[in-house]
């Protein structure tokens, strides 16, 4: 008999990982008690559970079958790990037996919803033997043994068990073939050359039947036991799970729904698609990435570095089940401890996100359905002669002739090139979309980047090895095969020709799930492993081809089956790079699909979003997430793309839009123009506001962004991050920070004029008068009309901001005022990145100014710590400091007394500083 067992601190250990790093000690093959048997309250929820089966099989007459096997009746409900998760399949008990595991109907659940599995491992089922485990420079490798065969086929009998302590807080475990190679995401991860000498986790293994156990050293908390399944490792079917040691899990994207993902029999599918966001479909991108709260407030997250078609099952045990099918399972753990440092581990092995242009943080504006080039230049002329900040103008696919990528519509679009040249006359930016799908049906000779790309070898093809035909915007089209370094220099040679013509900024790579208008190609799918594998995950559409191309389609480094779900990264790799060699500049792309890396090479946006009260609420998790992901540059469609936003919406949208990362309004064809100036007068200054805040907050914002890019932190952070040991923040998904320092509270619902947040423990200030609230940790109802989005400013904070202008550009120019909200003891920090806002790689040149602010015992201090010329073209203009308790006799500048102003409210004003940012300085206050 084998057990699946549960690690206790109080339990001996199969084989134990000593943390000074010796040599594993066997300490034989002595059963552990099942996991699930651990007290007497479980013992006796046993014997419940076996009652409330016998009594429900009295009053089904007999629907629920013969009683089953004891051992089945010890497994309690939470915690039964499904054998048969087949969908599409009435899971029968002779199905059930015939895999080995115990059969035990539940009452039917209302349509849709998943509940208790029917079919589930009994404690005794066979699993793999960990056979040898041998001491390396970095770890230790080990042989798995399985010595009956799985009930999926070609399970592999052998697999090699690698283990890498990489650093203290990082652990890498991989389990593949023995004997055989097998696909590897072709992802740079970095590689360590030493083992790890004082980790913060302790490694123990089970030898029969093989599973993980890690702990936390400081709290003794489980973090992974996977001895609560078999491990299962098929050639395309791999399964592990996992007992979680709570239920506050986050990650795992792409989805729509709160930030907290539920445990109740959820499973969450990764499978790039193109689909309208909508609860429980698989969408855009793929995330195998998890964070965990543990209780106490430490964190830990776990990535599964695996880019074929998944499904991850969430129960209430807690527990998790990983299941894939192809490749390898390869996994890295990141012990934190807190969720801030899990986020930025995660980043050092995926990479950390470029550093944007400055311009991108501004606000954009785009539809689809302009019309003309005219038509878009309307509206730019609008947006000026309302002094409303715009920097980026965009166009959707009408600005091509007849939807085909590299081309321009040459009469409604004539004037693109002029348009273009206005806006960088303005200091203004153009961006235009592009689609991976290429058209294919062009006479021959007619249309370079269909012809050039046959001629090379360029797309996707089948397994004829003829390009695959499917159809997209402009009909039949072929596939770029971005895995093929040659497609990248097609693809700048494609917009270099188009660049001599429309010098465009930047690039929106839209569809490149990718999308297809049917099923696999004009000619369907060949049958075969990987149109029809033995085992599908819960796609939308139940088929791996479903709107998108054959996973049998052949691409330059695997099949399409191991490599749809990096069709977005590759591409988005491929159109940075060629933006760099084009502009000499920091490149700036905005893709729909994504995968773990993306940030390295562009940002996201969250798709086709409705213009509803929901969708601007789900937007909040959605950015969130992301920023989980190491995609800090990330929002949602303003205003919704899809359908027709009412004044208030739209004035409410552009309010939480303005603290999107990235900040873009757009909408679709045929739907009225939604653009701050197509609303009255009030809705257009309420949007025109916000819009100003957004531009006075961009030095605080641009520094968020450069700690993004050389450390991994969050830009937009859920509140849990900053309050970690605050259980109330763990929920919390209607409100976020700006960094560690500034709190968003937008109105989500229709017709109120106020909120209610939550505020953690401590001194918050009002953003745009000083007043102070403190708070114990608790909700807050604040007023908000229609004009007026509430935002609050951390004690112990210092604010970077500008006098805002109508762009990036201009506003770069005006005078810096520093907020400073002083703590509960009159200490504050903050500090300031500046550069040239666009110049490649300027930190790593050196290229940039470095500023950090204090304040201590009534003295401000501003320390440059780096400096270059493009500080001394920026003054601080103006100090607010915020929590003064009691008014000052005078003010001194550098040792020389200041004219100020000191309000009721405990706001202290110095204004017409004039000094330069390159300069450092002091202000104490008497």
């Amino acid at each position: 008999m084998k057990s699946y067992q549960k690690l206790t601190s109080t339990q001996p250990a199969a084989c134990r990982v000593e943390e000074e790093g010796a040599a594993p000690v066997p300490s034989g093959h002595g059963k552990l008690a099942p996991w699930w048997v651990g007290s007497g309250l479980l013992v006796a929820a046993v014997l419940l559970s076996t009652i409330t089966v016998w009594v429900l099989r009295q009053v089904s007459g007999g629907w629920l079958g013969p009683t089953p096997p004891p051992k089945c009746l010890l497994v309690p409900e939470s915690r039964r790990f499904d054998c048969y998760p087949e969908r599409r399949v009435v899971v029968t008990q002779e199905l059930c037996e015939s895999r080995g595991c115990c059969f035990i109907q539940s009452p039917p659940l209302a349509e849709g919803r998943q509940g208790v599995p029917w079919c589930f491992y009994p404690p005794d089922f066979p699993s793999y033997t960990l056979e040898s485990l041998n001491q390396t420079a970095l770890g230790m490798v080990g042989l798995l043994v399985r010595r009956e065969k799985a009930y999926y086929p070609q399970d592999i009998e052998k697999l090699r068990l690698d283990v890498e302590f990489e650093t203290d807080t990082r652990l890498h475990i991989k389990i593949t073939d023995a004997a055989n190679p097998r696909y590897e995401v072709p992802l740079d991860v970095p590689r360590v050359m030493k083992r790890a000498e004082n980790p913060i986790y302790s490694l123990n293994f089970s030898w029969d039947p093989f599973g993980v156990l890690l702990q936390r050293k400081a709290t003794g908390t489980v973090l992974l036991n996977t001895t609560v399944a078999p491990l299962i490792f098929a050639d395309q079917f791999l399964q592990i799970s996992t007992s979680l040691p709570s239920k506050f899990l986050y990650g795992l994207g792409e989805h729509r729904g709160s930030l907290l993902h539920s445990l109740d029999w959820n499973t969450l599918t990764l499978w790039a698609r193109d689909v309208s966001p909508t609860e429980s479909f698989n969408l855009y991108g793929a995330h195998p990435f998890y964070l965990l709260m543990e209780e106490g407030g430490n964190a830990h997250g776990v990535f599964l570095l695996n880019s074929n078609a998944m499904e991850v099952a969430l129960q209430p045990a807690p527990g998790l089940t990983w299941r894939t099918i192809g490749g390898v399972l390869d996994f890295y753990i990141f012990l934190g401890p807190d969720p801030n440092m899990v986020i930025q581990q995660y980043q050092q092995v995926i990479g950390f996100p470029a550093m944007p242009p400055i311009w991108a943080l501004g606000f954009h504006l785009c539809r689809w359905g302009y019309g003309s080039s005219n038509d878009t230049w309307q509206t730019v002329r609008a947006m000026r002669n309302y002094q409303i900040p715009q920097d980026g103008q965009w166009n959707d696919i009408d600005y091509m002739d007849g939807y085909r990528d590299f081309t321009l519509d040459s009469q409604k679009f004539a004037s693109l090139p002029s348009l273009v040249e206005d806006l960088h006359k303005h200091g203004q930016h153009y961006i235009m979309i592009l689609d991976p799908g290429i058209s294919s049906t062009s006479p021959q000779g007619s249309y370079w980047p269909f012809d050039e790309g046959l001629r090379r070898g360029l797309f996707l093809n089948t397994t004829q090895g003829q390009p695959l035909i499917g159809q997209v915007w402009p009909g039949f089209t072929a596939f770029a095969d971005f895995s093929n370094p040659d497609t990248h220099q097609w693809w700048l040679e494609n917009l270099q020709h188009f660049y001599a013509h429309v010098p465009f900024d930047g690039l929106w790579i839209d569809m490149n799930e990718p999308s297809n208008f049917m099923d696999g190609s004009e000619d369907g799918c060949p049958p075969g492993e990987f149109d029809n594998p033995p085992y599908t995950p819960a796609v939308l559409g139940d088929s791996l081809s479903a709107k998108t191309v054959c996973a049998s389609a052949r691409q330059k480094v695997s099949v399409h089956y191991n490599l749809h779900n990096l069709y977005g990264l590759m591409e988005a790799k491929a159109t940075a790079s060629a933006l760099i060699k084009i502009r000499g500049k920091r490149p700036f792309v905005i893709s729909r699909s994504t995968f773990p890396s993306q940030g390295r090479y562009s940002g996201h946006w969250l798709g086709d979003n409705r213009s509803q009260w929901k969708d601007m609420s789900y937007s909040i998790p959605g950015l969130l997430s992301f920023s989980l992901f190491g995609i800090p540059l990330v929002g949602a469609d303003i205003c919704g793309f899809s359908g027709s936003a009412s004044e208030e919406l739209c004035t409410r949208w552009m309010q939480l839009g303005a603290f999107y990362p990235f900040a873009r309004n757009h909408n679709t064809q045929n739907e009225k123009a939604q653009d701050p100036t197509a609303f009255s007068p009030a809705a257009r200054t309420a949007m025109k506001d916000v819009l100003l805040t957004r531009y006075s907050l961009l030095p605080f914002l641009y520094t968020l962004f450069h700690h993004a890019h050389l450390q991994g932190d969050a830009v937009a952070r859920p509140l849990f991050f900053e309050f970690p040991w605050d259980v109330a923040t763990w929920e919390l998904d209607r409100q976020f920070l700006w960094g560690q320092s500034l709190l968003v509270t937008p109105v989500l619902e229709p017709g109120v004029d106020s909120v209610a947040g939550y505020f953690p423990q401590g001194t918050w200030y009002d953003f745009y008068m000083g007043s102070s609230v403190n708070s114990s940790g608790e909700m807050l109802k604040m007023s908000a009309p229609l004009e007026h989005v509430n935002l609050h400013i951390r004690e112990g904070s210092i604010l970077p901001t500008q006098k805002p202008g109508t762009t990036t550009e201009v506003t770069r120019g005006n005078p810096l005022r520093l907020i400073v909200a002083l703590s509960s003891h009159a200490t504050a920090w903050g500090d300031l990145f500046w550069d040239d806002g666009e110049s490649l790689d300027t930190f790593e040149k050196g290229n940039y100014s470095y500023v950090v602010f204090n304040v201590t015992q009534n003295i401000f201090t501003s320390t440059v710590l780096h400096a270059s010329t493009e500080a001394t073209k920026v003054t601080v203009g103006t100090l607010s400091i915020f929590g003064v308790q009691k008014p000052p006799s005078k003010v001194l500048l550098n040792g020389q007394e200041k004219p100020f102003s000191y309000l009721d409210n405990q706001v202290l004003n110095v204004s017409d500083l004039g000094m330069s940012l390159s300069q450092g300085f002091s202000l104490q206050w008497l």
